[in-house]
């Protein structure tokens, strides 16, 4: 049987390589393709949508969707203004996953949101971001350093997808400085870090629609990315 394909999304801006400085470049780390294969499913990158670019007919085409980690989201799309750390959004990107998330909902293809796209998926739910972690919690234990991950144990919650594939308590690397305050409408919770800080949410029902704030494609275990391509197999078949 052929593996399911998995759309992941990636971001603009300029990058360095070879004997070219500052161009203009579509980027995703590696390890989210590793990620992908090792989960068991084929990845496919997605840039940010252009002139023309139709969500639909790129969702049709795939059978998962990752909305990738990153940038801050802008938080007009939440009716705030920005924290005076919410800083390098990028709205090409903001409207291209949020295109895509509402034709996967369309759709009902499983997405995993990672890091910024639980995020995205939050707000698209109507929800909103706590723009600076440290503001709520006093510790930056969420993201340690510019190019560090925090070691952060989660507790899943009992009866959760997130806990059938993880159990009930699991470590895991975050970064990230800003976090799902309001869930939405279409999602409840999965996961808590110690310090109380909602670290996963899920779609209720059998839909694999998931975010989680940490970055599981840093990991050995692929367990989230084998479960998103299982789903997607059961949607392609």
């Amino acid at each position: 049987m052929n593996r399911p394909l998995i759309g992941v999304t990636t971001y603009r801006q300029p990058a360095t390589w070879g004997r070219w400085t500052e161009v203009d470049a579509t980027l995703l780390p590696a390890a989210y393709v590793d990620a992908v294969r090792r989960g068991g499913g084929t990845p496919l990158l997605i840039p940010p949508l252009g002139p023309g670019d139709r969500a639909i007919d790129i969702v049709r085409r795939i059978d998962g969707l990752v909305i990738a980690g990153g940038s801050d989201v802008n938080p007009a799309r939440y009716g705030e203004e920005p924290h005076e750390r919410t800083r390098g959004w990028h709205d090409d990107r903001d409207v291209s996953e949020m295109a895509l998330l509402h034709a996967a909902d369309d759709l009902e293809l499983p997405v995993l949101g990672v890091c910024r796209g639980m995020q995205v998926m939050a707000v698209v739910d109507g929800g909103r971001l706590a723009q600076h972690v440290p503001d709520v919690l006093g510790t930056d234990l969420h993201c340690p350093g510019v190019d560090v991950y925090g070691a952060v144990e989660v507790h899943t919650v009992a009866g959760s997808r997130i806990a059938g594939i993880l159990g009930p308590v699991t470590r895991v690397a975050c970064h990230h400085h800003q976090a799902v305050a309001d869930l939405g409408d279409r999602c409840r919770p999965a996961a808590h870090a110690t310090d109380g800080l909602l670290e996963a949410m899920e779609a209720p029902g059998d839909r694999f629609r998931v975010g989680v704030q940490w970055h599981p494609e840093t990991l050995t275990d692929p367990a989230l990315f084998r479960a998103l391509a299982d789903a997607a197999a059961h949607v392609r078949g």
